[in-house]
Parts: C-alpha cells; sequence; structure tokens
C-alpha cells in the first residue's frame, strides 16, 4: 500500500523501480531511437481561448482548450503540475466516440492560465474559478456539462460540484484520487518532489525524461503535454542547477554503440551549445510551496464525492486505492467504480482510450448523449 500513496496527491507518479534519478544514467534497451520532439495542442484540441474573469477590479485569464459543437460539455481539470494539455489524446479520442464538447482549462497558476494572485490554491478558490469560467463561456443559460478531473483535478472536481458552482451539472467524473491513500501520501511528497530533477536541457529533454521515469507511460502523450509542466527559462548557463539538470543523466541507445572517446567528444558539443544558448526549462509550477492547501484539497473528499446527488464515476489505476468511505459507498451503489489495469496515475494520458470507452459507455447509459454514427462500442 506504501507504494501506492504519492500517487493520489499530484499528477506525477514516482520514478519506477529500478528507474533514474538525476545525475544517474538511463538506458532504454535496443531498437530504434525513441521521438521525444513536441507535438502541438491543434493536432488534438480545435480552438484555444483566453477567458477573462472579473476579481477584485482586476481580470484573471484562464486559458481554455476546445473541440466539438454540440452534445454536452466534458469541463476537463488536470492534476497538479499538470496543464491542460494532459487531455490531449484523450480529448481526440472521446470526440471520436460520442457527441460532445470538451472545454479543458488550466487551472490557476498553471499551463497559460495568468492570475492575480497565483499563490491562492485553496480548494474554494479553485472551485470558485470553475464556475466563474463556465459563466463567462455559457451565460445564464449554460448546456449540460459533466466534470472531469483527475488527482487533484478531480478533487476540485467535487468541491465545484458540492458547491453547485456549475449548476448545470450532468455528471461527475473522479479519476484516481482518493482521500484516504491521497492523506496518507502528505507527509512524503516533499521527499518525492525534492526527487524530480529541478530543470532540463531542452523541452525534447524534459519529454524523455517524462516517459523514461514512468511519470506518463504513453509517450504521444508525453510529447504534448509536457510543454505546459515546464517553461523556458533564460539564465546564465554558470548556474549550479542548470549544470547539473537531468540532460547529463540520460544516454541514447545510439551514444552506447559509439567509443567513449566520441561519445565524450558529443557530450562536450552538446554542452558547449547549451552554454551559447543560456537557456534551459524548469516546472511551471513549484509544488512544494503549495504545502499548505494539499489538506483542504483533500479532507473530507470522501463524503463531498458521496452527498453530490448527480450520477458519478470513479476511474482508479488500482482497486487498493478505495478507502473505507468509498468502499462502504461503493458496495451501495452510490457510484460506477472501473479500474483499469496497466495504468500508471496519469490514467487518463497513459490508456486515454480506456478511459474514453469507459466514459463514453457511462454517458450512454445515463442519456447524457449518443454514440457517433458508424461507432462500435
Amino acid at each position: 500500500m506504501e507504494k501506492q500513496l504519492h500517487l493520489n496527491l499530484l499528477a506525477s507518479r514516482p520514478p519506477v523501480a529500478g528507474g533514474f534519478q538525476s545525475g544517474s544514467k538511463m538506458k532504454m534497451g535496443p531498437g530504434r531511437k525513441k521521438d521525444f520532439t513536441p507535438l502541438l495542442w491543434s493536432q488534438y484540441f480545435e480552438t484555444i481561448e483566453d477567458v477573462e474573469v472579473e476579481n477584485d477590479n482586476d481580470k484573471d485569464i484562464f486559458r481554455v482548450y476546445c473541440s466539438g459543437s454540440s452534445g454536452p460539455v466534458l469541463l476537463l481539470l488536470h492534476g497538479g503540475g499538470h496543464s491542460a494539455l494532459s487531455w490531449a489524446v484523450f480529448t481526440a479520442v472521446i470526440c471520436s466516440r460520442i457527441n460532445c464538447r470538451v472545454v479543458a482549462m488550466d487551472l490557476r497558476a498553471h499551463g497559460d492560465t495568468k492570475v492575480k494572485n497565483p499563490e491562492d490554491l485553496s480548494a474554494d478558490t479553485m472551485a470558485k474559478d470553475v464556475g466563474k469560467v463556465v459563466e463567462v463561456l455559457y451565460g445564464e443559460s449554460p448546456p449540460p456539462i459533466m466534470i472531469i478531473g483527475h488527482s487533484m483535478g478531480g478533487a476540485i472536481a467535487v468541491h465545484a460540484a458540492s458547491a453547485n458552482h456549475v449548476p448545470s451539472l450532468l455528471g461527475l467524473c473522479v479519476i484516481d484520487v482518493v482521500e484516504g491513500t491521497a492523506m496518507d501520501a502528505l507527509n512524503s511528497m516533499q521527499n518525492f518532489l525534492r526527487s524530480r530533477p529541478k530543470t532540463f536541457k531542452s523541452l525534447e529533454n524534459a519529454i524523455e525524461w517524462s516517459v523514461k521515469s514512468g511519470q506518463i507511460r504513453n509517450i504521444e502523450s508525453a510529447r504534448v503535454s509536457m510543454g505546459g509542466q515546464v517553461k523556458r527559462c533564460e539564465e546564465s548557463a554558470s548556474n549550479p542547477s542548470v549544470s547539473n539538470s537531468i540532460g547529463e543523466g540520460i544516454i541514447e541507445e545510439e551514444e552506447e554503440e559509439q567509443g567513449p572517446e566520441e561519445s565524450n567528444k558529443k557530450r562536450m558539443k552538446e554542452d558547449d551549445q547549451e552554454v551559447k544558448k543560456e537557456s534551459f526549462y524548469t516546472w511551471r509550477v513549484d509544488l512544494s510551496k503549495t504545502e499548505k492547501y494539499w489538506d483542504g484539497w483533500f479532507r473530507g473528499l470522501s463524503a463531498l464525492f458521496l452527498s453530490c446527488s448527480v450520477p458519478k464515476l470513479l476511474l482508479l489505476a488500482g482497486v487498493d486505492r478505495l478507502d473505507k468511505d468509498l468502499t462502504i459507498g461503493q458496495m451501495q451503489g452510490k457510484f460506477q467504480m472501473q479500474v483499469l489495469s496497466q495504468c500508471g496515475h496519469t490514467v487518463h494520458e497513459d490508456a486515454p482510450e480506456k478511459v474514453a470507452d469507459a466514459l463514453a459507455t457511462f454517458m450512454v447509459r445515463h442519456k447524457f448523449t449518443e454514440f457517433k454514427e458508424g461507432f462500435l462500442c
């Protein structure tokens, strides 16, 4: 049980057993070199929009990515440290399955959202943000909306639903977050966060780390979503944090085939290029500084989830994540649960087809929408 505790707080997964930490070497095994080049959001979403929300004589601007033109709205809330781009591959899949619209938003202090007070990541504030964005997008007559949240975003989805911030709420889907295991994980979260690399030499390098460390098991999703987790910084390359970046810990298969002299020359050349560029990538969100909000995200979450009157779906990466309240609630039929095997914590990124199929079946069963013509479930 202990090894699963980290998975329920943030959208990051600890490196797999035998995986590498900063400063160690990592190989992926024989075969063709994998492609870690970034993918564009426009390959998965139709439009982006910056939603302006009034806030104390100022404006907060929330970035949203949208697809679809008819049907109920799927409002997607990402996990801590991630962004709306974590839903990119899932969005393309679900829009091919059912008639729906997708709105994936960058929560405050995440992605490309810009707010007046990015330090306030309380559950109450973020839940209100969700309601305000819906109000600006749809006015006083919003369409039927189903909120779907992963990890931290799942907690915010429950808080928003419980507080009735989305009056046209149709249903609620929470992905791999359970109060019991999340609360148990809080004491060890800082150690986990310290174990992650602080910087990357390039976006490709960050994508490579996310896949090889097991944070994201689906390379396609990593290529589109990691750009929402890290940002480019301009700084002197003599900075220790840059020289100790994770790029020094990754060796490609092709390098293994070279002699040590050629490999060293190649590495020195790359280091020289980095000095000239004087740029690196670092995390957009310093999750260690959000610790004071963790308890508020998750404490009482199971009771809140069970109290929501709309149809509810809980998707988990492992059955051992259920706490006592949810186990009882599940036995009483208060929500539908499905365990998706062979997934990490970022279930919707690791297995977007499985999540889309589970959600599509749930929504059609409740008559929220219909399968698209020609799609065979």
